[in-house]
């Protein structure tokens, strides 16, 4: 199913029946700041399993999240005072952070050493969603082989059976967040994308 909604004043009633269908299992595809996400709630261990076999990629290879903002960030990762004031001046914007993980966080979503990777996008249709759910959702790029698909309408065609709901929110960019990791107050950029990363270098 697409769904066209506004992404600068995303309708109530389009939310909530994207929230319904994240809270009956469903996996859904939405835009961000960057690219296009494929997601389910954090908490659905049999959504997430379904995305790493629509990706074909490896459980060892754990996706990140979207959080709502810095408050929400805080009960699912060790948020220090650096990466606080950091994430603060940066989000929400095109970036993933990688952070501590708190036990809140179902395993298998975890890195051998314990991280995740947190996003707050700048991008009012997913906070939205991410708000009314309650709960971060499942975040990684709708692609096909190494390219990355930015019309819904495309993604709708290649994905629509794997999927509950494509939401429309325009054509986007093809550039992925850029990834920084704050693990022990170490500053280390892990991949290079749309956000501007020189405060790290």
């Amino acid at each position: 199913m697409l769904l066209a909604i506004n992404s600068d004043n995303p309708q109530k009633r389009l939310i909530k029946k994207t929230v319904e269908i994240l809270r009956d299992g469903g996996i859904i595809v939405y835009p961000t700041d960057t690219v296009y996400g494929l997601g389910c709630d954090l908490f659905n261990k049999r959504g997430i399993e379904k995305i790493y076999e629509i990706k074909r990629r490896s459980m060892k290879q754990p996706f990140s999240f979207i959080c709502a903002d810095l408050k929400d960030i805080s009960n699912y990762a060790i948020v220090s005072n650096y990466a606080y004031k950091t994430m603060r001046r940066m989000l929400p914007g095109p970036y993933t952070f990688i952070l501590e993980a708190t036990r809140l966080v179902p395993k298998i979503l975890l890195t051998k050493r314990k991280t995740v990777g947190i996003r707050v996008p700048d991008n009012e249709i997913c906070l939205s969603i991410v708000r009314e759910l309650g709960n971060p959702i499942i975040s990684t790029s709708v692609t096909t082989g190494n390219e990355i698909l930015s019309d819904p309408a495309e993604i709708e065609k290649k994905y629509g059976r794997a999927v509950d709901l494509v939401i429309d929110g325009g054509i986007l960019a093809t550039e992925k967040s850029s990834v920084v990791s704050l693990v022990n107050d170490v500053p280390e950029i892990i991949r290079m994308g749309k956000g501007d990363v020189s405060l790290f270098q």
